[in-house]
C-alpha cells in the first residue's frame, strides 16, 4: 500500500490516496465493513464514459473507492487518478469534482462520516 498526499495550493488540508488499500476487485461488502467501523456510510455509485460531476462541496469527510473502472478527481487543486482497490479521502469542505475517464463503465464507492451536508452549484442537500 502506498499513501500520497497532494496539496499544490498549500491551503487547507490536504486529499489523501492509499493505493491497493482493498484488494482489486474490491468487495463492496468488505469495503461497507471497514468504512462503517470507520464511521462512515458506503453507497454504491455508477457512471458511464464520460461522466463528470463537478464542483461539490460536502461539510464532511469523504471516502471513494473504485470498484470497477478508473475516475480522475479534482480536489482543492490536486488531479488524482483512482484505480480499483484505491481510496480517497476527501477533506471536509473540499471543493472536488469527478470525471469517469474509462472507456467503459466504472462503479464506485462514495461514503461520508457522520451527518452529511453537501453543495453543488450553491445548492444545499442533507443525507
Amino acid at each position: 500500500m502506498q499513501t500520497s498526499h497532494s496539496n499544490p495550493s498549500g491551503e487547507g488540508a490536504a486529499p489523501t490516496v492509499e493505493r491497493g488499500r482493498f484488494s482489486a476487485p474490491p468487495d463492496q461488502a468488505a469495503v461497507a465493513r471497514d468504512w462503517s467501523a470507520r464511521g462512515f456510510s458506503c453507497q454504491l455509485w455508477v457512471d458511464p464514459p464520460g461522466q463528470a460531476w463537478n464542483d461539490f462541496v460536502h461539510g464532511t469527510r469523504e471516502l471513494v473507492t473504485v470498484l470497477e473502472g478508473q475516475l480522475e478527481f479534482s480536489v482543492g487543486g490536486a488531479t488524482l487518478v483512482l484505480e480499483p482497490g484505491d481510496e480517497l479521502s476527501i477533506p471536509r469542505d473540499a471543493l472536488h469534482s469527478v470525471k469517469n475517464i474509462h472507456s467503459r463503465t466504472s462503479r464506485w464507492l462514495f461514503g461520508y462520516d457522520g451527518q452529511a451536508r453537501w453543495l453543488n452549484t450553491g445548492v444545499r442537500h442533507s443525507g
